[in-house]
């Protein structure tokens, strides 16, 4: 498995990738409808650059055995308070092998060791089980559910939402 940030040359893997597994990611993600053709992914992975530029976030392809197989990203960085909160996806074949849990990990000691981050953030649908089972794998603490979150084409979705500081994930992974 390889987490690699995104590039512009990625867009019609990508594309293809979310093509290939809209029906299964439309229960979840609501950017779909936006995500039409090559030129849209390539307008999407321009603003992440942009993004990741101003140090607002971050997109990352995820590869195995060299295809491109889903992407993860920093949705927003908040130097201020030194959080993040954390988006991923994977292509139907590869959800239940513990690909999103270990690129969770990576990203959290990308964030808390590289970048000084104190706060990682992650917001699954109340009824995103899978997601929601990361979260606790991953020892996350579930601090609320929070009320219509997220439009998600034709109606409000509550979400659940988990954190985790560097102390707490540093004492949960000495030993």
């Amino acid at each position: 498995m390889e987490l690699r940030q995104i590039e512009l040359g990625d867009a019609e893997e990508l594309f293809m990738a979310v093509d290939a597994n809209r029906g299964h990611l439309r229960e979840w993600l609501p950017w779909l409808d936006g995500t039409n053709n090559v030129e849209d992914e390539t307008s999407f992975i321009g603003a992440t650059l942009e993004e990741y530029g101003k140090g607002d976030g971050a997109l990352y392809a995820i590869r195995f055995d060299g295809e491109l197989v889903g992407a993860t990203s920093l949705n927003w960085i908040d130097w201020g308070n030194r959080g993040c909160g954390v988006g991923y996806w994977l292509s139907t074949e590869y959800t239940g092998r513990g690909i999103a849990t270990r690129c969770c990990v990576r990203l959290m000691e990308h964030c808390f060791d590289d970048l000084g981050l104190h706060r990682f953030v992650l917001e699954a649908a109340t009824e995103n089980f899978p997601s929601r089972a990361i979260a606790e794998r991953l020892g996350m603490r579930l601090e609320g559910i929070t009320k219509d979150r997220e439009w998600l084409y034709d109606h409000y979705v509550d979400a659940a939402l988990y954190a985790i500081t560097a102390p707490e994930w540093r004492a949960r992974n000495q030993g």
